[in-house]
């Protein structure tokens, strides 16, 4: 197999607090941009609103329509389609498209064809919003769910969380960007989340293999240890699939035109940033709650020195003395090696001398 890098030995794992410091940057970064921006640019698609294609007779500067259409006092949003001649206008005004057609024609003094006309419902909109949200909700449960029963729980949230960071950080540079947040978009937004998904699912892996050529492991730092040796191993991996991914998304940003552009660029944002996840953030937090439930059943692990300490620390209550009773001892008979036991000696008497 091609590897990219030869037996790479990168303290990842080591270096996690960095990576968990520029995400909360970039995450930081996101909700600033939403906020600044008043929330997400919904298109039509959303909010309701009319789409008008139309096609100029030669080539007309797009800031001259911006400009009629502001004069007729609609704020639209105006996109050339793939060429001079071909525009996209979209406004949210209650007013028909043929007028605006007139308008222009009298205006640019050119003629305009109206080539589609869509209309969107605000109640439609609405419904188109609440389903593009439980349908990446879905998506993510499904893909917790999946690792859960496939590898571990730890792995299954380690995974979801990445996934959210990789949306919402996709999500926010859109906003920053000033785009809209379209249906196509959403369906970007879900192609990110099974791609990326597909990296975590493969370091999962290979640290569940590791961990089983060394047996079961008790102490954090083994666990730390297969972990940043698995994400080494599957770097080459990782980064061609990315960099071969990344070269047909920029080459369709450069010549698949205006109509998929954004399409496009959700992907290649979501591409980029799942790559930085997979290597980074998934397995950096799943090491990250191994060591924290170590530290927390260290903690309240009981500690022989302090209940040491703790007994000693205890006075002691008197007691009373137990009262001793005297008992006469037992005659106890000598014994000799011959088994005889010996008489004691007779006492001689003395004589009473007899008085003369």
């Amino acid at each position: 197999m091609l590897q990219l890098l030869q037996n790479p030995n990168f303290d990842i794992i080591g270096k996690r607090r960095y990576a968990f410091i520029f995400s909360l940057a970039l995450i930081v970064l996101s909700v600033v941009a939403i906020i600044a921006r008043g929330g997400l640019i919904y298109g039509i698609d959303f909010t309701g609103g009319n789409l008008v294609q139309i096609r100029t007779e030669r080539p007309v500067d797009i800031a001259d329509i911006r400009s009629v259409l502001l004069d007729m006092g609609i704020k639209a949003e105006v996109q050339d389609f793939g060429s001079p001649q071909d525009f996209v206008i979209k406004y949210k005004e209650e007013l028909d498209a043929s007028k605006i057609v007139e308008r222009l024609r009298a205006k640019l003094g050119v003629d305009v064809q109206k080539l589609r006309v869509e209309k969107v419902g605000p109640k439609v909109g609405k419904e188109l919003q609440h389903k593009a949200t439980v349908a990446v909700t879905i998506g993510l449960l499904l893909m917790l769910l999946y690792i859960t029963v496939r590898f571990d729980f730890r792995f299954g949230l380690g995974s979801v969380i990445a996934l959210f960071h990789d949306v919402f950080i996709t999500l926010g540079i859109f906003t920053l960007l000033g785009k809209e947040i379209t249906v196509e978009i959403v369906a970007a937004f879900l192609t990110i989340v099974g791609y990326s998904i597909n990296d975590s699912i493969v370091v999962s892996d290979r640290v569940r293999e590791n961990l089983k050529k060394i047996g079961k492991v008790v102490r954090a730092d083994h666990f730390v240890e297969v972990v940043n040796r698995s994400i080494n191993e599957t770097l080459s991996r990782t980064l061609i699939t990315s960099l071969t991914t990344l070269l047909v998304l920029i080459s369709v940003l450069i010549f698949g035109g205006p109509v998929i552009f954004d399409f496009a660029f959700a992907l290649t944002v979501g591409v980029i940033v799942g790559t930085y996840s997979s290597i980074f953030v998934v397995a950096a937090l799943v090491v990250e709650w191994r060591l924290y439930r170590e530290r927390k059943k260290l903690a309240t692990a009981p500690k022989p020195a302090a209940n040491a300490k703790k007994a000693a620390a205890k006075p002691v209550q008197p007691t009373a003395a137990p009262s001793v009773t005297t008992t006469e001892a037992p005659e106890v008979k000598s014994v000799t090696t011959t088994g005889i036991t010996p008489k004691p000696p007779k006492r001689r008497k003395k004589k009473k001398k007899r008085k003369k």
